[in-house]
């Protein structure tokens, strides 16, 4: 049995010896968001029935905007009332994005803690473990999902622009889904992260003209879309990551929960995020009088609530070192829709006006003056107008991506 000195002196040893001890420090985070898309609850025109989800695979084509010597795939039940269990998941480089067809030598089978299928709890994400499959930027993946039932509340981006393929049976693992029933929606797959050669990510905030109102299936022509090829094309290693919807606005939710709603899930909660471009407001401008006019007490009150609302997600993005850049909102006179007035335009000016003045935004992105028509500043002009005068046309929306100054993403 030890002394009591003998004891007191071995205590202290120990201390010593651990105090002694190096610290080691955490790795630094590497993962970086290549690719996401903006949950929702889809509408019922976007809700796949549930016999559709019922012992099916879910193939989703996405695209990566930069490039990464490994990826983790961020799957999602945000809306989901109830777990959701996929029982395989597998990823692949695409053979080509308007079909069903991977590349076989590239599948991976994807885990999470190292099983080969996940629950996902009700409103919640998962990540993936890290996957061996090296990735440039631009490049086409196939998501392949297989489950044995529907969910009780699908989890949704309704505005993919991009093909998905749904066929019975556990498939995940075939080469093509010939005889899958097509569909233009995403289900689930929220984000792909890469590790290893991209330096930072840009979210591109916004409604149906982020989204891509009018863009054809597969085609690649939202405005965030040449916008990533162009930093590709100048080797700027960085991502771009559109979290638009459509019909989004700041203050309330429409299609899918308001802007301010969803600040923390799509741009704050977004690993290696750099910087933010804001183009939200026209649907709050729009809805306010849309079914009847309203005072100019009114008018000034939505005005000064969408500046708050600004002022919020500047300072909250800044609170994470994110820089922001607000982006003036596009003229929609003459929209049969919200078939705006003159005071509908004066509300857009004064927002544009608080936009660019100096000490708000940390830069600005000049759509309006890009997009207005020299001759009356209240309509597009007619090379970028869709036709329905609130949506660009795939020219204005290649305008805009080109506008857009890389100089604001160097620093």
């Amino acid at each position: 049995m030890f002394s009591p000195f003998l004891r007191a002196g071995l205590i202290a040893l120990a201390l010593t010896a651990t105090a002694a001890m190096p610290v080691l420090a955490k790795p630094k985070q590497s993962w970086t968001a290549a690719w996401a898309s903006s949950q929702m609850t889809p509408d019922e025109k976007n809700t796949l029935p549930a016999a559709d989800l019922t012992d099916a695979t879910l193939r989703q084509v996405i695209r990566v905007t930069a490039p990464g010597n490994r990826i983790r795939i961020r799957l999602s039940n945000a809306f989901g009332t109830a777990p959701v269990r996929l029982g395989a998941i597998e990823v692949a480089k695409s053979a080509a994005n308007d079909t069903a067809r991977i590349l076989p030598d590239t599948r991976r089978v994807v885990t999470f803690a190292g099983q080969t299928s996940v629950t996902l709890p009700a409103g919640a994400d998962y990540v993936s473990d890290p996957i061996d499959l090296s990735v440039d930027g631009m490049t086409d993946l196939t998501i392949s999902t297989w489950q044995a039932d529907a969910p009780e509340r699908q989890t949704s981006h309704p505005g993919a622009r991009a093909h998905s393929y749904v066929a019975k049976g556990n498939r995940v693992a075939e080469a093509d889904l010939a005889d899958a029933q097509k569909i233009t929606r995403w289900y689930y797959v929220a984000g792909v992260e890469v590790e290893g050669k991209t330096t930072g990510a840009i979210v591109t905030l916004g409604d149906s003209i982020t989204d891509g109102y009018g863009v054809q299936p597969n085609t690649n022509a939202r405005w965030p879309d040449t916008l990533i090829r162009r930093l590709n094309e100048a080797n700027i290693p960085l991502a771009v990551l559109n979290q638009g919807i459509g019909g989004n606005r700041l203050l309330l939710d429409g299609s899918g929960p308001n802007a301010m709603a969803r600040l923390e899930r799509d741009v704050l909660a977004q690993p290696g995020v750099k910087y933010l471009i804001v183009l939200e407001g026209v649907n709050d401008l729009g809805t306010l009088t849309r079914d009847a006019p309203v005072t100019p007490e009114e008018h000034t009150a939505l005005v000064n609530r969408l500046i708050a609302s600004y002022r919020q997600i500047i300072d909250r993005a800044h609170a994470h070192g994110i820089t922001v850049y607000g982006a003036t909102i596009l003229p929609y006179g003459g929209n049969s829709y919200y078939h705006p007035d003159a005071a509908n335009e004066a509300d857009r000016q004064a927002i544009n006006a608080w936009i660019r003045a100096p000490g708000h935004f940390d830069g600005v992105i000049d759509f309006d003056a890009l997009t207005r028509d020299p001759a009356n500043p209240s309509i597009m002009k007619a090379e970028y107008d869709s036709g329905d005068h609130l949506h660009p046309s795939i020219a204005g929306y290649k305008a805009m991506g080109e506008y857009i100054d890389l100089k604001l993403f160097k620093k």
